[in-house]
């Protein structure tokens, strides 16, 4: 693989996208060429990938490299991390992410293990990757793909649900970090997608009433459209934003009002025996 590299004088920037075969990732990789971006693509289906680079070049001119890539493989995620820390891209799209769907009992240890390696780790990984070229240049963006299912869980969502809880404050840590800098990170929290992360999953799309079902080119615009508008969390299918008002706004307070260091009296004489 040829790896477009970014320099101070590149007259485009380049954007890595993870999972971008299909679904999220390739419609991420369609609008960021139509705005004027060069592309790392990466996935582990290089037929498709090639498909995707072919079709992008022809459709908006942009300069497309594949790199195909399980990010759940130690060599192959070291491979990509090598591009970010080379100064490749100026955005990093952490899209790609794995669901299976079971209660925690029954679920095999293969599933439990490859959702945290890859919704996690590799996710953590090359965000640590691309940061301190980001900082260095005090220019870019991570947009990293949650879900809304980081702020709720379900009797067979355990791991996938913790994933994503995961992604959401990992992502608010960093921004805080880098306030005062221009490197962003925003937070997309899409509710169902008509994507193929739902095969082989152990629930089919076909179980979602399709009006609570949006398409992955309605959620990438949508996310667009947040990251233009400043956004640090986009949440695409959320109608009433006071809801997330609301929920941020206790979120904040009740860690505020647990950092006291004595018992709450509702522990009666144990917990006032702990702060004697």
């Amino acid at each position: 693989m040829k790896v477009l590299v970014m320099s101070d004088a590149s007259s485009k920037p380049v954007a890595l996208i993870t999972g971008a075969s299909s679904g999220i990732g390739a419609v991420y990789a369609d609008r960021l060429a139509a705005r004027g971006y060069d592309l790392i693509l990466v996935a582990r289906r290089g037929d498709r990938l090639t498909q995707l680079a072919t079709s992008l070049s022809t459709a908006h001119g942009a300069g497309v490299e594949t790199l195909v890539a399980d990010l759940t493989a130690e060599a192959d995620l070291k491979r990509v991390e090598a591009v970010l820390t080379g100064g490749a891209a100026s955005v990093l799209v952490n899209n790609a992410g794995l669901s299976k769907l079971a209660p925690m009992a029954h679920m095999a240890q293969d599933d439990a293990t490859n959702q945290v390696a890859l919704n996690v780790v590799a996710l953590t990984r090359l965000t640590r990757a691309i940061l301190p070229v980001l900082v260095a240049r005090n220019a870019g963006a991570v947009i990293n793909v949650a879900s809304v299912m980081g702020l709720h869980s379900m009797s067979f969502t355990a791991v996938y649900s913790g994933t994503k809880s995961y992604v959401v404050n990992f992502s608010r840590g960093l921004q805080d970090e880098l306030a005062g800098t221009d490197v962003r990170v925003q937070v997309v929290m899409p509710a169902a997608i008509a994507t193929d992360l739902y095969v082989g999953s152990g629930m089919s799309l076909d179980q979602i009433p399709p009006e609570m079902v949006m398409t992955p080119e309605a959620l990438v615009d949508t996310a667009l459209a947040g990251f233009d508008a400043g956004e640090t969390f986009t949440l695409p299918s959320v109608h009433d934003l006071s809801l997330w008002q609301a929920y941020d706004t206790a979120r904040i307070a009740l860690f505020g009002a647990s950092q006291t260091g004595t018992p709450a009296p509702r522990y009666g004489a144990a917990g006032q025996a702990a702060v004697r």
